[in-house]
């Protein structure tokens, strides 16, 4: 197996995953504040649309069906 080919499966399964769950949604730590001696942690939320999971699953297939010589 070559790069191209696990970066086209990873994407394909990417992609499935992204659409099989309508979506991803994660969280991140954000910005700490310090505000009159009390420490607050934020954290920042991260959404991952089923459309990108759409477009990871197309680039996967089309990377594995071109040939290496043909672009």
């Amino acid at each position: 197996m070559n790069t191209k080919t696990i970066i086209a499966l990873f994407l394909i399964v990417a992609g499935i995953v992204v659409l099989a769950y309508s979506g991803i949604t994660f969280k991140t730590p954000g910005q700490t504040v310090d505000f009159l001696g009390m420490h607050f942690q934020t954290t920042v939320s991260h959404f991952i649309s089923p459309a990108m999971g759409a477009i990871a699953l197309i680039a996967g297939v089309i990377m594995l069906i071109i040939k290496p010589g043909r672009i």
